[in-house]
């Protein structure tokens, strides 16, 4: 199912809202109960781990949400635009791997995962080691090393 995002959730590919659909991070919760929270700035409630920010970051690929993506990248790395429009990336799953540190009283924190996507239907994956750091109470994405 196709999926994109309003103010009140993720639209269906019947262009009916819907936030009974499963969060996109695949955390197994909904999404009204995961990372809508996050990435609403109407509700402005900020990650409270490095694997929040993480999987809410995924979500917001998956929904192409660049300002969330740009809120929440460290300013020190932070690219000016991302022009998700015009990627041809479909983002098909999450897979966390493991977290180090990363907690509401840490001050940096590492997410190892996988996320999947396909180009052009062809199936691929990136793995990555992704940097975090909390900057005036937000944690925020600094960088990702990526596996081969």
């Amino acid at each position: 199912m196709s999926r994109s995002r309003t103010k009140a959730g993720i639209k269906n590919t019947a262009g009916k809202t819907d936030n009974k659909l499963d969060c996109p991070c695949q955390s197994g919760l909904l999404f009204e109960q995961c990372c809508q929270r996050f990435l609403d700035s109407s509700l402005a409630h900020p990650a409270e781990t490095a694997e929040q920010l993480m999987r809410s970051r995924y979500c917001a690929y998956v929904l192409k949400d660049e300002d969330y993506l740009l809120k929440t990248w460290h300013p020190d790395t932070r690219p000016g635009v991302l022009h998700l429009d015009d990627s041809a990336n479909r983002w098909i799953g999450l897979t966390i791997k493991a977290s180090h540190l990363g907690q509401k009283t840490d001050c940096t924190g590492m997410v190892h995962f996988i996320a999947r996507f396909k180009i052009n239907g062809k199936a691929n994956k990136l793995e990555e080691h992704s940097q975090f750091e909390k900057l005036n109470g937000q944690w925020l994405y600094v960088k990702g090393d990526f596996s081969q």
